[in-house]
């Protein structure tokens, strides 16, 4: 099996040469292994290093973000003939000797996707905070794993680790929408695939102090997300997503115009809370609009599916056929083998 490991940068010129050199040689179950370093609108010289280091480089000259860059290493992973993807930063955070754990539910045929677990430790039963991590931080991870698990129906202890797996299977069914991050729209495309997940606690370390190059700012990470999460719910369960929408005013609806119903039943009139029915008429009407608006959603959503098996057919196609040329890449320079 081919393994490409792949790290997304920003400004990392002092650390990825130390993630790149402590990639295992040997991975059980791995025949070759190679290395590729997005390099998203770094100011240093974290290319250069990087090329140095033996790994394939695309050296972006703009910031296009997680997301962005994400689907853009899915895309050439594939085009490398990849049949396992590792992804990991490349500021040390995580560490590198540890991808055997991680590829390993896939060589075994357990899963198709695997996640880095930062909060459970192993023999613990229930998770913790990382040393050194932000408690705010850590926070928003838990409200982010709580809403993803409920979502999915499947419980997720950490949906934000940038240390993950990714099978063949599942790197055919990366679409990613979000401009922003992919972590948690991920986990929910590939329960709603189907897809095996499985999750491995890892180490991770936080240097006292130092913020994330990739991600800008705590608060607008964990907004961007929330929204992000919403989309990619509406998307993939509309009827629902608008029928939780729709109770509130449908019950408000009827409340109000129950009411006021009783009171015409009692005394023939409406007055004086002939404001209050017509506010529940309103709110029944918005609550029903919202009913349809769903089950117009739902219908579109089974023509969405219908493409997403067309998009994943062509993409089988299309790396079937592919080579480094497609991306102007030339022939890897570095390749661990493995026995």
């Amino acid at each position: 099996m081919h393994l490409v490991v792949f790290s997304i940068c920003k400004d990392e010129e002092k650390t990825i040469a130390g993630v790149l050199d402590a990639i295992p040689p040997i991975i059980p179950g791995i025949d070759t292994i190679q290395t590729l370093v997005l390099s998203d609108g770094s100011l240093d010289r974290t290319a250069e290093v990087a090329r140095n280091a033996g790994a394939t480089v695309i050296e972006g000259q703009t910031q296009l973000r997680l997301a962005a860059r994400f689907q853009q290493a899915i895309d050439i992973a594939l085009a490398m003939g990849a049949d396992i993807a590792v992804n990991i930063d490349g500021d040390l955070q995580f560490d590198p000797a540890e991808i055997p754990k991680l590829v390993e539910p896939i060589v075994s045929g357990r899963a198709q996707f695997v996640a880095g677990d930062r909060f459970t430790k192993p023999g613990a039963t229930t998770p913790g905070r990382p040393e050194n991590m932000p408690k705010s931080r850590y926070a928003g991870n838990v409200v982010g794993a709580g809403v993803v698990s409920l979502l999915t129906g499947t419980r997720f202890p950490d949906v934000t680790c940038g240390f993950r797996a990714y099978s063949r299977e599942a790197m055919l069914t990366v679409n990613i929408n979000s401009t922003y991050t992919y972590t948690q729209e991920s986990f929910q495309r590939f329960a709603h695939a189907g897809l095996a997940i499985e999750m491995v606690p890892i180490a991770v370390t936080y240097y006292p102090g130092r913020r994330s190059r990739v991600v800008e700012g705590f608060v607008s990470f964990v907004s961007n997300s929330a929204v992000n999460l919403l989309r990619s719910y509406r998307d993939m369960a509309p009827l629902r997503f608008f029928a939780v929408l729709a109770l509130l005013p449908l019950l408000g609806g009827l409340g109000g115009l129950g009411f006021v119903l009783t009171h015409w039943l009692r005394t023939s009139q409406t007055s004086p809370y002939t404001s209050i029915g017509l506010l529940g008429g309103y709110f029944f009407s918005l609550g029903v609009i919202l009913i349809v608006v769903g089950l117009v959603a739902d219908m579109m959503v089974r023509s969405s599916r219908n493409q997403e098996k067309i998009l994943r057919l062509l993409k089988e196609e299309r790396y079937q056929l592919s080579s480094n040329e497609r991306y102007g890449l030339a022939e890897p320079t570095w390749t661990k083998r493995a026995s």
